[in-house]
């Protein structure tokens, strides 16, 4: 059993560097590459005979500058990988919310009220923020929602998650008996792992509302 748990924890650490990287590698091409390609063209349609609008186009490139060296040292605390997770489990979460809202594609509604947790369990917070990305994933690729709830929270020795989305919805008991899609298994497994308890309902055209509690730490 013990060396089950570490080869899931390994899986999991690399399924998170994973999925960084590719957040990385998104948000440098379609955030920082435009900015500083924005960049390139204020400064090349700078005209020094006319110093007013010299000065204001070098004002606004100094100004995107300033964005992208912002933007880069929020990937830089990215690369750090598991370290995210050192600094504890709700900026974790808040950093996965952070890059959803940047994707402008919801309206979301979040409570996080993880930021002051004083309890850590590092293996345990590790498989909490893989499970997040996994659901959001879902949400982003399968359901079509527009809205958003999630709601994080630490009550008498247990860590509560949910996560609410207007979606189409599917039947979970023909896919939880199929025993396969949307990464639905992985999920159960990994929660079960830490000995934590998965309510999740759902029907086609009537969204999916997804509650989870851990006991920790």
């Amino acid at each position: 059993m013990r060396r089950e748990f570490e080869s899931e924890m390994l899986q999991t650490r690399i399924e998170v560097q994973e999925k960084t990287m590719q957040t990385i590698a998104t948000e440098l091409h379609d955030n920082v590459g435009q900015l500083l390609s924005l960049t390139t063209l204020t400064l090349n349609s700078v005209n020094l005979n006319n110093s007013e609008k010299a000065a204001q186009k070098i004002e606004n490139s100094l100004s995107l500058v300033n964005k992208s060296i912002k933007e880069l040292r929020e990937l830089a605390k990215l690369l750090h990988g598991e370290q995210i997770v050192e600094t504890g489990i709700g900026n974790a979460i808040q950093q996965e919310i952070n890059w959803l809202e940047k994707t402008g594609t919801f309206e979301l509604s979040v409570s996080n009220q993880l930021f002051d947790l004083k309890e850590t369990s590092p293996d345990k917070d590790l498989i909490i923020l893989r499970l997040l990305q996994e659901i959001i994933n879902n949400i982003i690729k399968h359901a079509n929602a527009t809205i958003i709830s999630l709601n994080f929270y630490h009550d008498n020795h247990i860590l509560h998650l949910s996560v609410k989305e207007n979606g189409v919805g599917f039947n979970y008991e023909r896919i939880k008996a199929k025993k396969s899609g949307m990464g639905l298994n992985s999920i159960s497994k990994r929660i079960e792992m830490i000995n934590g308890k998965l309510i999740l309902n759902s029907a086609p055209n009537n969204g999916t509302n997804i509650l989870i509690e851990i006991p920790y730490p």
